[in-house]
């Protein structure tokens, strides 16, 4: 189950990784936003800080202290896989590591977490993150990793047979 999470992870960054560099070099050269739909917009932005852009920073140790916490989270999932070697926690472990890793990538070369994917949700009835933070591929693949993981979790048991 190990390798199978490692090859996801390593199909992740790559698909994450690639996309990130289409954008910076292809269509966001020069910077601007690009509107798709009334919706949906290309931007480019670089997120110093975690998810929402909470705890940024322009500290020259934060790119450093950032990443070494997501590779603690991977190794710790890495290490929860070899307890509990099943299907499903091997798929949301891929998922979850492959977009943490890309995302280290990106603090570690640009500083910061290139996010490129701009959602208006003003048809919500509140008007909180309007338009919704810029985000990238890895997080989204993240969310699906938690989403796997949440389903195995609350609707999956060994006897079922997801092993």
């Amino acid at each position: 189950m190990i390798l199978r999470a490692v090859i996801l992870a390593l199909v992740v960054v790559g698909l994450d990784q690639a996309s990130k560099w289409f954008i910076l070099l292809e269509v966001m050269d020069p910077p601007r936003v690009i509107e798709v739909t009334g919706f949906f917009n290309l931007v480019l932005t670089h997120n110093t800080g975690v998810s929402f852009g909470l705890f940024g920073s322009e500290s020259e140790w934060r790119p450093f202290i950032l990443s070494g916490v997501a590779i603690a989270i991977v190794t710790g999932l890495f290490v929860w896989l070899y307890q509990e070697p099943t299907k499903m926690i091997a798929l949301s472990v891929g998922l979850i590591s492959g977009g943490a890793i890309g995302n280290v990538i990106d603090r570690l070369v640009h500083i910061g977490v290139v996010d490129f994917l701009s959602f208006s949700i003003s048809w919500l009835p509140w008007r909180i993150f309007n338009p919704w933070p810029a985000f990238n591929l890895a997080d989204s693949i993240i969310f699906v990793g938690v989403l796997v993981l949440l389903y195995d979790g609350l609707f999956l048991t060994p006897s079922k047979g997801n092993k």
